[in-house]
């Protein structure tokens, strides 16, 4: 925002962080909550402390707001708490969605980096990655709760521990107790944490990250969470309509356990042999492309193919009470002129429903891709420069928090807009 804007807006903001801020235990927290905030909320090109110092004039003390963000003893999760309390009432959310950011570092010395994969960069480089969960709607999307992926190399248990690293965690302020776990770990995590504020929202949306691991979507449906994920295509099943069969006792020996004659095949094979024309046309929102309907805006649309299935391997089978895997749905998107299917997906919503709300809520997804690019080119997501675990929790939260009073303010000028992708 410009200056003239936060000015316009200043009293709004403050009441704003008055109730999110609430939780700080004392007022100099909550002043200098404010005064960052203000930071990041301001036009520049970067939201680091020092450039942000210069810019907010006699408020600016780079020493107070560095030690506030760096090292300060607040809880993030209190304010995140209270941020996810006032964004549920203003979005009212119909899924969770989960998913990962890579922050790009240049050396080795902050909480957490590692060479590792980031669909930030689409390769392998020096970064952090921070998880995060948002409450999300057809018209918005609030990020509510973060966690900064620890990989291997920085845990002293694992037989990848780096030295180097591994001795780097007192320096970083990692407490002791926070040891590598896979990242769809880290999305359960936060759904406890985010339930236990009191905020149920009944659907989870993943990509294939999360979705190829079994583990996740039974930590989903353990929770009484219903989901849509993306999937690869190589995650094997067996058709819907296949059935186990026991093979005749012989007499001798104990009798066979009951199993499907035929061996499961991948998705991606499954929706092949179903042909094109099982692909259906579906619209589910508006783009950013003009358009003639209403909005102006040209609708989002694509054919896809609906199968019931019955995912297979180990832990499917593990978790199954009986020789009958569990049917679900698997969706796949197979646009016009492509030679085979390019996405899919995998949901265990009831058998009745509808096509379109399978691929409304499979694609919904992109607004955590909006909420991403909106906290770092706007917001300044990835400029922190602290080394510290706490400071690199408490600098996401506030940026959350300030992506969230633009959220509001969007809202209060149009209820029902939708910001195009």
């Amino acid at each position: 925002m410009a200056p003239d804007e936060i000015v316009a807006v200043r009293g709004e903001l403050e009441d704003f962080a008055a109730e999110v801020f609430e939780p700080f235990a004392r007022n100099d927290q909550r002043r200098w909550g404010q005064v960052y905030l203000r930071g990041l909320l301001t036009d520049g090109q970067r939201k680091s402390v020092e450039p942000m110092a210069a810019r907010l004039g006699e408020d600016g003390n780079r020493q107070a707001l560095a030690h506030f963000i760096t090292t300060s003893p607040w809880d993030p999760s209190h304010i995140r708490a209270r941020l996810a309390w006032r964004m549920e009432k203003a979005i009212r959310p119909t899924v969770l969605v989960f998913d990962d950011t890579g922050f790009l570092k240049d050396g080795n010395a902050s909480a957490c980096v590692s060479r590792q994969y980031t669909g930030t960069a689409g390769k392998v480089t020096n970064c952090q990655v921070g998880v995060s969960l948002h409450l999300v709607s057809d018209h918005a999307s609030a990020a509510v709760d973060w966690r900064l992926f620890l990989p291997e190399s920085w845990d002293p248990a694992s037989l990848k521990a780096d030295p180097d690293r591994t001795a780097r965690r007192t320096a970083c302020g990692i407490p002791d107790d926070i040891v590598h776990v896979e990242k769809w770990q880290l999305a359960l995590d936060m759904l406890d944490e985010t339930r236990s504020w009191g905020i149920e929202v009944p659907v989870a949306i993943a990509d294939a990250g999360y979705g190829d691991a079994a583990a996740f979507r039974h930590g989903l449906q353990a929770r009484g969470l219903h989901y849509v994920v993306g999937i690869s295509t190589t995650l094997s099943a067996q058709p819907g309509e296949a059935v186990p069969v026991t093979e005749p006792y012989s007499g001798i020996g104990r009798r066979s356990a009951a199993k499907y004659p035929d061996k499961p095949r991948s998705v991606k094979q499954l929706v092949i042999a179903a042909g094109r024309k099982a692909a259906k046309p579906v619209q589910w929102r508006e783009g950013s492309r003009p358009g003639t309907g209403r909005s102006g805006f040209k609708r989002m649309y694509s054919r896809f193919v609906a199968l019931r299935i019955r995912p297979a391997g180990r832990e499917v089978r593990q978790a199954a009470d009986s020789p009958v895997l569990p049917e679900c749905w698997l969706l796949a998107e197979w646009p016009a002129g492509q030679a085979e299917p390019v996405q899919f997906w995998l949901s265990d919503l009831p058998a009745d429903t509808p096509l379109t709300t399978l691929v409304r809520l499979a694609k919904l997804r992109w607004r955590i891709e909006h909420d991403y690019r909106e906290m770092k080119q706007a917001l300044g997501l990835a400029h922190f420069e602290g080394r510290t675990w706490n400071g690199w929790h408490h600098h996401v939260t506030l940026v959350s928090v300030a992506h969230a009073f633009c959220t509001l303010q969007r809202l209060a000028r149009s209820p029902k807009d939708t910001v195009p992708a």
